[in-house]
């Protein structure tokens, strides 16, 4: 009887480090995955450029999925303006919901003149319409999400269906640290990408 109760202890205790080792776990991997703007704070601290903690707060969504018309503010799916106007928006600068309505602020830039933080319009259905916008991070390449079963993703710029149908770029970094902002529209579902 007295292996009985010792055993019984001994799995009360096994049972209650095992679930304060698990509220620990969870607490601890929680801190992890502190908000973007206080990762975005110290990056800014670090004497980092907001082109810099814009690419970065983007790359932290690498693989999240792709879905046509996601909601503003989500983070566990995109698609590419909901995902410019979030990494926008957790580094200060308020974009539009929509890829048309982003290609008409900020400063117009020429492909040429493409820099980090830049915002690249695309028409790929090519009829016209602005489709699709991204993000230029240098190096030829693209931070964007485009496609179910990708989702955000990097790509190179030369030679790619973004290139071949670019509409226009805009700079929504200005020079001297002060975003552009556009107000929000009241209507967060777009009517196109």
């Amino acid at each position: 009887m007295n292996n009985s109760m010792n055993n019984i202890k001994k799995s009360r205790i096994v049972k209650v480090l095992t679930g304060v080792g698990l509220c620990l776990s969870i607490a601890f991997s929680g801190s992890a995955l502190l908000p973007a703007q206080q990762a975005n704070a110290a990056a800014a601290l670090s004497g980092s450029s907001i082109a810099d903690n814009v690419i970065a707060t983007g790359k932290q969504f690498m693989g999240v999925p792709y879905h046509f018309g996601a909601p503003s503010g989500r983070t566990n799916e995109f698609d590419c303006s909901s995902f410019t106007q979030y990494v926008f928006k957790q580094n200060g600068i308020n974009l539009p919901r929509s890829s048309r309505q982003q290609s008409t602020v900020g400063t117009p830039v020429s492909k040429n003149q493409l820099q980090p933080g830049d915002l690249v319009f695309s028409d790929t259905n090519h009829d016209g319409i602005i489709n699709h916008v991204s993000i230029y991070i240098g190096n030829g390449q693209l931070l964007h999400t485009y496609r179910v079963g990708i989702g955000v993703t990097s790509s190179n710029f030369a030679g790619s269906a973004w290139e071949r149908g670019f509409m226009t770029a805009r700079r929504v970094i200005p020079e001297n640290g002060q975003a552009h902002t556009a107000p929000q529209p009241t209507d967060t579902q777009p009517s196109t990408n």
